[in-house]
C-alpha cells in the first residue's frame, strides 16, 4: 500500500505581508524627544444625539528610529508592541513633507 502521491509542501506566508494592525495618518506636532515624535490624528464624527459633525483629535507617541520626521510632516503610523510607557506606535512612512516658510 505504498502509493507515491506527491505531498503538497506547506505554503509559507510571505515576509512582506502586513499583519492586521491599525494604521492612522496624522501630523507631527512635536519632535523634541529622542527617537519619538508626537502625532496628532484628527477625525470627524457625527454627534450621537444632535447629529452635528464634530472634529475630534488624539495625540499618539510614535517611534522614529532615525529622527527623520520633523514638525509639520504628515506621516502614517501603525500599531506595534509597547516600546515604552506611552509609546505603542511606529512611523511607517512619510505621506507629505512639511511646507517651508
Amino acid at each position: 500500500m505504498s502509493e507515491s502521491t506527491p505531498q503538497a509542501a506547506p505554503v509559507a506566508a510571505p515576509a512582506a505581508r502586513a499583519k492586521n494592525t491599525r494604521t492612522l495618518v496624522g501630523r507631527v506636532v512635536s519632535d523634541k524627544r529622542a527617537k519619538t515624535v508626537t502625532v496628532l490624528v484628527e477625525r470627524r464624527v457625527k454627534h450621537e444625539l444632535y447629529g452635528k459633525i464634530v472634529g475630534k483629535s488624539s495625540k499618539y507617541h510614535a517611534h522614529d528610529e532615525a529622527n527623520t520626521y520633523k514638525m509639520g510632516d504628515l506621516v502614517e503610523i501603525s500599531e506595534s508592541r509597547p516600546l515604552s510607557k506611552t509609546k505603542n506606535w511606529v512611523v511607517t512612512r512619510l505621506v507629505e513633507k512639511a511646507r517651508g516658510v
